[in-house]
């Protein structure tokens, strides 16, 4: 049919999209576990490291809602509408009066945050306050690291303009340069500071201006870039706003959440912040690489195919991405849990990150990677509302995660304390994985409900296939990767190898495992009849 051969070729473009900004975000997640690795061999898991990560973690869990958050979910579907709809011109006042009001309000935001740091400490880190000296280095640094946020907005601004267009590498590859500028500060500048890790925060600074500007010459060759302009009484720019706000929450519960366990953490023994953080890194890696990816090349495709009036190609298109969801995060979940002790000693055991941190991020990890499903899953399902310019359902639904979230929090991490159990900062990262669940089950329920998904035949069929192979790749690590005293023994280059090969071992096994119990890639890269799985 010719309307299944257009889809499938669109498919085989979302396919090759995906691969390209799957890559760059593979080299710099890669640069960010290399980051990592040199943050915990210089300055390990103490005092200073944490102020740097809450000092860090504002700007970026504030990025996370303006830039990859609310304004991309907000932005793209409008923008997709105008280019479908409207004149080419209309599409650059657009963007001109979009930037401009983005900067405006950013840098008035920027400025109160600045003045207001020690505010904004108390806020996010208040187990900091009974530690002045702990206390006032996070709020200097969070002088220098706050505007990070503005230009990062403007970058994502920049990027979501590209991936409209359909060039998704450039913006997959910025990131790159921000763990660059982060690893040359902390191996050649911090040496010369008073305090070394302060000049990690001026690492965070630099980034972000490198990044604005690296993406600046691209979007210029597309001809629709002008000098920005206030523009809040643009029909657009005020659609923008009104679908972004409630998205400001909706679309970013999971950094809420991580928020509160940052804040809950703080009163937790030192070190807890920086073994929540390193574990939350590595589950990072594998969300960015595949679930961010994903949900990134699916957004301005759901939106186009909205304006284009087409809700069965929209309901096609979410099953698809729900079924790589599954067939990709299942094992990386299941091999994330297993494989965190070798993941720990091999990128961090090293310098002043010692056996007892790497125990005590080994249990947070496992509880995070037993949530990368739904982390995942919620990425792909919540576009499906933001395409529809739809955002106060995820809002709702948010705000029902988020609560179930403190509540978990609680439950899990108070008996911890009180009974003196060690690490009590695992429960912190268990109640966020189960919060993620709720979140994409709740969304995956309110899309069934308004008929925008229908699964096609077959869902049944593949868990089972999925949980096989699932099943095996599970035996096939359990009984060879060894235990943490074996993996401590080697030397670097040593754990880095075996490591390299327990992964790929891994993940041939699981799917040379799907193969044989029946399932074709074919099922994934074309639109199938109804009766076929």
């Amino acid at each position: 049919m010719p309307g299944h051969e257009a889809e499938n070729r669109q498919r085989m473009s979302l396919l090759r999209s995906t691969a390209v900004v799957s890559a760059m975000t593979t080299l710099s997640r890669i640069l960010g576990l290399v980051r990592d690795m040199v943050f915990a061999r210089v300055f390990g898991a103490e005092a200073g490291t944490d102020a740097f990560f809450i000092a860090f973690k504002i700007p970026n869990f504030l990025r996370r809602l303006f830039a990859e958050g609310a304004f991309s979910q907000a932005f793209v579907p409008v923008l997709t509408e105008y280019k479908t709809h409207r004149q080419r011109e209309e599409v650059s006042e657009l963007i001109r009066h979009t930037a401009g009001t983005l900067a405006g309000v950013l840098f008035v935001i920027t400025v109160l945050a600045v003045l207001a740091a020690p505010i904004l400490t108390m806020l996010f880190a208040p187990g900091f306050i009974d530690e002045p000296q702990r206390f006032t280095l996070t709020a200097d640094m969070l002088r220098i690291t706050f505007p990070y946020l503005l230009f990062i907005s403007l970058t994502a601004l920049m990027g979501s303009v590209l991936n409209c267009y359909g060039r998704f590498a450039v913006p997959a590859f910025t990131p790159v340069l921000l763990n660059v500028v982060l690893i040359s500060v902390a191996l050649w500048v911090a040496p010369h500071f008073e305090r070394p890790v302060v000049a990690l925060a001026w690492g965070v600074f630099i980034a972000g201006v490198a990044q604005l500007l690296f993406q600046l010459p691209f979007v210029l060759r597309l001809g629709l870039l002008r000098w920005p302009r206030w523009g809040w009484r643009d029909s657009g720019v005020r659609r923008i706003g009104k679908l972004m706000l409630p998205a400001i929450f909706g679309s970013s519960v999971a950094q809420v959440n991580l928020l509160f366990d940052t804040i809950i953490a703080s009163f937790l023994v030192a070190g807890s912040v920086s073994w929540l953080y390193y574990s939350d890194r590595l589950v990072e890696f594998p969300l960015g690489v595949f679930g961010i990816a994903l949900a990134t090349v699916i957004l301005p495709s759901l939106s186009q195919k909205h304006a284009d009036a087409d809700p069965a190609a929209f309901s096609r298109t979410l099953d698809w991405a729900l079924r790589w969801v599954l067939l990709i995060g299942a094992p990386a979940m299941l091999g994330l849990a297993l494989l965190a002790g070798p993941l720990l000693v091999t990128l961090f055991n090293y310098g002043e990150f010692d056996g007892h941190d790497v125990g005590m991020s080994r249990l947070s990890l496992v509880a995070y990677s037993l949530g990368l499903l739904g982390f995942i899953a919620v990425k792909v399902l919540a576009p499906g509302y933001y395409a529809r310019q739809d955002t106060r359902t995820p809002v709702r639904i948010g705000i029902i995660a988020m609560l179930a979230n403190m509540g978990l929090n609680l439950l899990f991490v108070l008996p911890m304390v009180w009974l003196d159990m060690p690490g009590p900062h695992s429960g912190l990262a268990l109640a966020t994985s189960c919060a993620a669940f709720l979140n994409a089950g709740l969304l995956y329920r309110g899309l069934r409900r308004d008929g925008v998904l229908r699964p096609r035949p077959g869902w049944g069929r593949l868990f089972a296939q999925v949980a096989l192979a699932g099943a095996a790749m599970l035996g096939l690590l359990w009984w060879g990767a060894g235990g943490l005293e074996v993996w401590q023994a080697r030397d670097a280059s040593a754990r880095v190898g075996w490591l390299l090969f327990w992964v790929l071992a891994g993940g041939g096994f699981y799917f040379l495992a799907l193969l044989l119990v029946g399932v074709r890639p074919r099922q994934f890269f074309r639109v199938s009849r109804d009766h076929e799985a």
